[in-house]
């Protein structure tokens, strides 16, 4: 399939730098925009913030969300399990009296039994149990998650196959798991929002930060069906797919 110049243009403009979890590239300049929540996970975590002495955040990815939710109890911990991420948290939180702690295993978590009043957690992966552990008895455990049928449009527009891992992940399963493993749920909700993206090229920058939404992704292998989707965007203004995303609340019973 002939594709046009500006096609080409967007497919060599992926290789843009992509750091720590900043976005910011597509969406600051309006390329990708997400739907709203009925919530929000920054305002529902800065009051607890305020009333807690411990508090880890799990998953701060460059430290970019953690970093705006100050003031800080007098302590604060963060894990990052992607290693090129670490740096970029120690640089941003460090300063800010956080210590980073990069981690490999979600169910080894380096700190002592009831350390955290508060534990939060973005779109990062968890054990219950040892989220329990760490936890002090009256302390707060609140998450929101990304769920297993997140972003599928775009794999079934590519032709590629939806990861089977993550199918399972939604609020039904991770309620269930958390109150089997000793916690009582103050708070759930599930949402489907839209996201668009205005041009193939921001679809592309997704897909590089993204790299589990289709496993080994290279451009090269669905040139025609991108070509696709940017003849779509042309047409219509924008390729929109739907998210998936809960919340949770809990406490240990």
């Amino acid at each position: 399939m002939k594709h046009d110049l500006e096609f080409e243009v967007y497919v060599n403009d992926v290789e843009k730098p992509f750091s720590g979890w900043d976005f910011s590239y597509i969406t600051d300049s309006g390329r990708m925009a997400s739907g709203m929540l009925s919530w929000s996970y920054g305002s529902l975590v800065i009051p607890l913030i305020g009333k807690v002495s411990s508090m880890l955040d799990m998953g701060t990815g460059g430290g970019e969300l953690l970093s705006k939710l100050q003031p800080f109890p007098a302590r604060v911990c963060a894990t990052e399990g992607y290693l090129p991420n670490v740096p970029i948290a120690r640089e941003r939180l460090e300063p800010l009296g956080v210590k980073v702690y990069q981690i490999g295993e979600d169910d080894l978590l380096p700190f002592e039994d009831d350390t955290f009043d508060l534990i939060i957690n973005k779109h990062e992966s968890y054990s219950p149990v040892e989220v329990n552990r760490v936890l002090t008895r009256d302390g707060l455990f609140v998450t929101q998650q990304v769920g297993g049928s997140d972003c599928t449009d775009i794999n079934e527009a590519l032709g590629a196959p939806i990861n089977g891992e993550f199918s399972h992940w939604s609020l039904a399963f991770a309620e269930k798991e958390l109150c089997e493993n000793g916690f009582e749920v103050l708070e759930a909700k599930e949402e489907y929002p839209v996201q668009r993206f205005y041009d193939i090229g921001a679809l592309l920058y997704y897909l590089k930060a993204i790299p589990w939404q289709v496993s080994d992704f290279k451009s090269d292998d669905y040139l025609d069906e991108l070509y696709a989707i940017h003849k779509m965007i042309q047409d219509k203004g924008f390729f929109e797919v739907k998210q998936h995303r809960f919340l949770l609340k809990a406490r240990i019973k």
